[in-house]
């Protein structure tokens, strides 16, 4: 960067992340040089996600020189690593450029990191995931689309307000800042200050009204998207994946004995790793893990924020879950290092995910910077048929809605008396897999069944103070997204085939059991867990299939390992209480207490062989999520069907019986 401007350095070298990974392979060793006027850009790679850019087990480590060393470990062909150990760095490349979709997937950025740390500048794709690109933009990486990587090999210097343009007037700033850090400072020292909105009273949405009522003094009172604001949060959380580095960020930004201003909105999770050394490829991370856990509790005792690390090595439950349960109420501003923060907008919170660098400056804060996103609206009418569950209403919604980036960098608000007829735990359902629409995150419309829900796990909060806490919709909001009907009576079961989330598949009702468009497919593991669907409404799923089946003499199919995993502790409690857990013995499943595991490949139920085929109740199915198997998405009905069926197969009420075959 000069005087404002962007160009090529020379003697750096830009790397063109391209479908045909010989071409990968040949710019790698340094034998081939590609410019963008040699490319389409359909030859370029799509939807490259963070597991591809930093698995699991590179987040293990949060120096920049380990993450640099495993940029894009997750990038496998056959077998092996496309890019190889300090491939990246060793490089000397200072762009990157990719297809459409760039960083879906996770919060993690360590993905945007593997990059920067590797002396990237510049990162090149048609679009990115929302949390992804603000990962960049947070720590200091600028991104454009193929006609400026054009323009800068041409020999064009580009000045830095081309990279600007679109942004709110905080962004820009935290642009022209080199990173969010950086912006802070200058805020504080009052080199940088934010103007009010200027936005007139106007109707608000739910996402609308959430971010006004939360704005600092001085800002106004309504807001519109794309206006750029400071806004309290209300409660946020990390986890052993990730605290370390948030206080690696604040120690190194703020001193050693940097304070918290407000220790006890915040909270910290023992939930993600809890059973990765039981997992072959996992184990030898050992110490690793081990240290992350203990620089987590380091972190708690000397920050004072709320510690749900294990007990005994029990979780208390994944964060998602236990925070829904515990503290996330209507009305709240959340924000989390986890993509899957978006789940308490089930709670008629407005909540979604962000890297370690934002939840550095939030958490020290209290506040954070933020443009107001754009909102879609789902409309939900009617009522799921008995076989069809929310897992199956949101695959639909990938598969229609997020396929054609309807969803892109919105907020997905939800209502209706379809929504009203949902339980809790499948409207959490839906939240959830926003971040898999790549959704900004997710809001809902919330009843006294709700309100109830909560207050059941609040002992002395009433629901008059919960009714004070709902936020709802004025008349006439604007959705830019628009405001879409879906007919709950229309959704059929769904299937993801492998790959990603939005590749749904509808059941046909005149086929019986059988998904027509998949054929036969034998699986290996069943797997039902994860902050999707580890709830105890997944669990009375589970239970309702295995109990038919154990009536018709049936159990867990030869062959196939069927794990079940609590979301949380109460959750287990709860299967305890209802005996669940003596059905599931009796039926040949693997139960395992509460934590995330098999969804992010650290715990069992995560293939090992290519060969292996596991159909998953979990929110992803990008290749190599939960092993290096095929993984099939779909509702905890059709995964417990499958499980005893040993092939996948929808759920039908008496399936099981002796004289109705199973698919």
């Amino acid at each position: 960067m000069s005087s404002g401007s962007f160009a090529l350095t020379p003697g750096k070298r830009v790397l063109y992340l391209t479908k045909d990974p010989e071409l990968i392979r040949k710019q790698l060793e340094g034998s081939l040089t590609l410019r963008m006027a040699d490319l389409d850009p359909a030859d370029l790679l799509d939807d490259i996600n963070t597991d591809a850019m930093t698995p699991a087990w590179v987040c293990f480590d949060y120096d920049p020189a380990a993450i640099a060393k495993n940029a894009y470990a997750g990038l496998i062909i056959n077998g092996q690593r496309l890019i190889p150990a300090d491939a990246l760095r060793e490089g000397n490349f200072e762009v990157i450029v990719a297809g459409a979709q760039k960083g879906v997937g996770s919060s993690r950025e360590t993905a945007a990191q593997c990059e920067v740390f590797s002396g990237s500048r510049l990162a090149i794709a048609s679009s990115f995931a929302p949390i992804h690109a603000r990962n960049n933009i947070n720590i200091g990486q600028l991104m454009g689309d193929h006609s400026v990587i054009a323009r800068l090999e041409a020999g064009a210097s580009i000045p830095l307000d081309e990279f600007t343009r679109g942004h709110d007037a905080i962004t820009v700033r935290i642009i022209e800042c080199g990173g969010l850090l950086p912006f802070c400072a200058q805020l504080e020292s009052g080199k940088v200050t934010v103007p009010p909105t200027g936005t007139a009273p106007r109707p608000m949405n739910l996402t609308e009204k959430i971010l006004a009522a939360k704005l600092l003094p001085g800002q106004g009172t309504h807001v519109k998207p794309g206006d750029a604001v400071l806004v309290r949060v209300d409660a946020g959380y990390s986890h052993e994946f990730t605290t370390a580095q948030v206080d690696f960020f604040l120690e190194q930004e703020y001193g050693v004995g940097y304070k918290l201003k407000d220790p006890s909105k915040f909270a910290v999770f023992e939930d993600h790793l809890i059973y990765a050394t039981g997992v072959a490829s996992m184990a030898k991370f050992t110490d690793k893990i081990e240290k992350l856990r203990e620089l987590q509790r380091a972190f708690a005792a000397k920050t004072g924020v709320r510690n749900y690390s294990a007990v005994d090595g029990v979780s208390p439950g994944i964060c998602h879950q236990v925070a829904r349960e515990q503290f996330i109420d209507p009305g709240d501003f959340v924000q989390a290092t986890d993509s899957h923060t978006c789940m308490g907008g089930a709670s008629g919170a407005l909540s979604w995910g962000v890297g370690a660098t934002e939840y550095a400056a939030l958490v020290y804060w209290g506040f954070t910077p933020i443009a107001v996103p754009e909102s879609i609206r789902f409309e939900l009418v009617g009522r799921l048929a008995p076989e069809v569950t929310a897992k199956d209403v949101m695959l639909h919604i990938l598969a229609t809605y997020a396929k054609r980036e309807d969803t892109l960098n919105r907020v997905m608000e939800f209502g209706g008396e379809g929504l009203f007829a949902l339980s809790p735990d499948e409207r959490a359902t839906l939240a959830n897999m926003a971040t898999e629409c790549t959704a900004r995150g997710a809001v809902m419309e919330v009843d006294d069944t709700m309100l109830q829900w909560i207050a059941a796990r609040r002992p002395g909060v009433s629901m008059s103070e919960l009714r004070s806490k709902v936020v709802t919709p004025d008349p006439g909001a604007v959705h830019d997204g628009g405001i879409h009907t879906i007919d709950l009576t229309a959704i059929r079961p769904m299937v993801a085939t492998p790959g990603d989330p939005d590749h749904g598949i509808a059941s046909d009702p005149k086929n019986g059991a059988l998904i027509p468009e998949i054929g036969t497919v034998g699986i290996d593991i069943a797997y039902g867990g994860s902050c999707t669907a580890g709830k105890r409404d997944d669990v009375d799923m589970y239970a309702r299939v295995m109990a038919e089946a154990e009536r018709a003499g049936k159990k867990v199919a030869e062959g196939v390992q069927f794990y079940i995993q609590f979301g949380s502790q109460e959750v287990e409690a709860y299967a305890k209480e209802r005996g669940y857990t003596e059905l599931f013995a009796r039926t040949g499943v693997n139960v395992i207490k509460p934590g995330c595991g098999a969804c992010i490949g650290c715990g069992p139920g995560v293939s090992e062989q290519g060969n292996q085929v596991t159909v998953s109740a979990i929110n992803r199915n990008y290749k190599g999520r939960s092993g290096p198997g095929r993984l099939y998405l779909a509702s905890p009905l059709t995964v417990a069907a499958s499980a005893v069926s040993g092939k996948i197969v929808e759920y039908a009420d008496g399936m099981f019986a002796p004289d109705k075959p199973t698919g």
